[in-house]
């Protein structure tokens, strides 16, 4: 990924209905949902919704397809793992906190308040 696309995949993440949208369609899987399912699970008017389904699949995190009269939506878990491993590989490469999705027993925690040992 180069870093206009990640700086469009951050922005497009950094608001709250576009954040939940992803989140869903990634828990729907490789079928995706329609639109108007979208705006039913995330609690926001079907014009609402076209905004920030534009806004992320701008951001290449969502792709739409059409079946029939309908436009469905999926997670585009390629982009979205790219994205997962240049904070892996970038951002925590070299510092003191180890990126890692849960602690093993004994690694050390590191936080703006403490640094504690976990057991």
């Amino acid at each position: 990924m180069i870093e206009q696309q990640i700086l469009d995949a951050f922005n497009a993440l950094s608001q709250q209905t576009r954040l939940r949208v992803v989140r869903r369609l990634v828990t729907a899987g490789p079928a995706g949902l329609a639109a108007g399912a979208i705006a039913d699970t995330v609690n926001v008017s079907p014009s609402n919704i076209s905004f920030h389904l534009k806004e992320l699949e701008h951001a290449g995190l969502i792709e739409a397809r059409r079946e029939a009269r309908s436009i469905v939506y999926s997670a585009n878990f390629d982009v979205l793992r790219q994205l997962a491993r240049f904070m892996m590989e970038n951002c925590c490469a070299g510092g003191k906190i180890e990126c890692s999705p849960q602690p093993s027993a004994g690694q050390v925690q590191h936080s703006a308040a403490t640094t504690r040992r976990i057991s």
